[in-house]
């Protein structure tokens, strides 16, 4: 008997070890229109691959909702390989999603710089190109503040700063622009994007049934990570417009936004009401304007969640005018969909 207790872990689950694939076959069902299987774990936009256009192809573990897979469809990434709960997909899915989304002009992965999904984009980017000439290139996303010092800038994970390098990967991709354009512009909104988070809670993974980290009730942690990485500090739990202030003195001390226009991004990690996270916003555009930066786009919500885990991250990407219009382009995805209207 395998040692787990569905009520004890409070999950709507059946079997925790079918959770990513009966998960995945409900989102199929789901979004059909949008979406289709290419693969056990490899998902793709229903009319991929589009000849002659660059292929996007993001992913990583399970855990993320919306990301990776709810970011697939017009105006969003071409395919998605799915991992298990917090944890890389194998390089077959990779390759799965990669042969559905080659059109012909070379495949950009994209995703969250983690050793486990480095060695295995890399294995099946290689697979790819010697079985079947396609030309791919790497984008990793590295904008936690928290998880390595600005000298170091190559060992930082990706979190949430993966939806607007994400969001700008696609859309440039969608302007049918060339595979050198397109990853020079997706690294240039990697290396203008900063994020950190606070955690207050840990999540469950079903297949361990525990928690994966401990945090007291009136504790919180700054910089913690979205699978539960160790962050800065801890500390009792305190009024938010401080932590705002921290988390923002702590971007701002990384990369001097004054004069700069930008996108904001208030995510919840998937136990965080949404009162509370524009309860953030708020606090955070006082403090960007009081600091001469211009807020051009905002986003409020759950774009990289960690399951239930309760905390919340801010996010400033700096828009140049493509930057902008990029991230403003239109989307319709299973778990994204933006009409395309700018702001400022």
């Amino acid at each position: 008997m395998r040692p787990w207790n569905v009520v004890d872990m409070k999950k709507l689950i059946n079997d925790p070890f079918d959770f990513v694939e009966e998960s995945l076959e409900g989102f199929l069902l789901a979004h059909e229109d949008l979406v289709k299987r290419v693969g056990r774990r490899a998902i793709a936009r229903i009319d991929a691959p589009i000849e002659g256009k660059v292929g996007v192809v993001i992913g990583g573990g399970s855990g993320h909702l919306p990301a990776f897979m709810g970011y697939v469809g017009r105006g969003g990434a071409a395919a998605a390989p799915i991992g298990n709960i917090f944890a890389s997909p194998p390089a077959k899915p990779i390759l799965e999603a990669t042969l559905a989304a080659n059109g012909g002009a070379g495949v950009v992965y994209s995703y969250g710089n983690y050793a486990g999904d480095v060695m295995n984009f890399d294995r099946a980017a290689a697979r790819a190109k010697t079985e079947h000439g396609i030309d791919v290139e790497t984008v990793l996303v590295t904008d936690d503040v928290a998880s390595a010092p600005k000298d170091q800038v190559d060992r930082r994970r990706g979190i949430a700063g993966d939806f607007f390098v994400f969001k700008v990967l696609a859309a440039k991709a969608e302007t049918m622009a060339d595979l050198a354009s397109v990853v020079a512009t997706t690294r240039r909104a990697n290396d203008y994007t900063r994020t950190v988070g606070v955690g207050l809670s840990a999540c469950t993974v079903p297949a361990h049934g525990k928690p994966t980290f401990h945090l007291a009730d009136d504790e919180l942690e700054v910089g913690l990570g979205v699978h539960g990485e160790p962050g800065i500090r801890r500390s009792h739990i305190e009024p938010v417009d401080a932590l705002v202030d921290e988390i923002l003195g702590i971007i701002l001390a990384d990369k001097d936004y004054g004069g700069s226009d930008v996108a904001v991004l208030v995510n919840g990690l998937g136990a965080t009401p949404y009162e509370e996270l524009y309860i953030m916003y708020r606090r955070a555009r006082q403090v960007l304007e009081g600091h001469g930066v211009g807020i051009r786009r905002s986003y409020v919500g759950e774009y990289i969640t960690s399951l239930e885990m309760a905390g919340a991250s801010i996010t400033l990407m700096q828009l140049d005018e493509e930057l902008h219009d990029l991230l403003a382009a239109p989307a319709k995805c299973p778990m994204f969909v933006q009409m395309g209207a700018a702001r400022g």
